[in-house]
């Protein structure tokens, strides 16, 4: 009866923790990875589609992205998704595949993805608490209908607590992680 309660919480935490290392990871940190194009558009036949539904993309190089379209006619397509997105990355055009150069970080770039990194991290902490209220909310009104003891209820808002507890610290070494790459020359 309880252990639902916990257990929902627990979810909920581990959702915004897979959520954050989805959000940092296209966070641009200075080294080519694939996941900088997930949220990158491309209106392909009419459809916004992401990039990595219509071609291969690889990391030949520490500082190159290859985007290898399956149809080569999307191409351009491609090209002006990446030139809108606010990534700031220049694609370059052989016309079967496309190239991009991953340009070095300037200081003060690497220290607003700092920013923006930690302000993320934030949000998701957030999250995490209020499963956290939440789950102790349902805790107490299950006292308050005779549904469970009053020490049932403590240990299971201290198994709440130690568990959030967990996941907030589970998300700062995400973001520490995150943190040395970013600020990585």
């Amino acid at each position: 009866m309880l252990a639902d309660i916990l257990q929902e919480a627990e979810e909920k935490m581990k959702k915004a923790v897979e959520g954050l290392r989805r959000e940092l990871a296209s966070l641009r940190a200075g080294r080519a990875n694939p996941a900088l194009l997930e949220k990158v558009l491309v209106s392909y036949y009419g459809t916004p589609t992401p990039v990595n539904q219509l071609a291969t993309v690889s990391t030949p190089e520490a500082r190159l992205l290859v985007i290898q379209p399956w149809d080569r006619n999307i191409l351009p397509e491609i090209e002006k998704a990446i030139l809108k997105s606010d990534l700031g990355l220049t694609p370059s055009s052989d016309g079967t595949v496309i190239r991009i150069a991953i340009p070095q970080l300037t200081e003060e770039r690497r220290t607003e993805l700092v920013k923006v990194a930690r302000k993320k991290a934030e949000e998701f902490r957030v999250i995490v608490r209020n499963a956290r209220r939440e789950a102790n909310d349902k805790l107490k009104a299950r006292e308050k209908n005779k549904e469970a003891s009053e020490d049932e209820v403590k240990r299971a808002q201290e198994k709440v607590q130690k568990t959030t507890d967990s996941y907030i610290q589970t998300i700062d070494k995400i973001l520490a992680t995150k943190e040395a790459e970013i600020m990585e020359v």
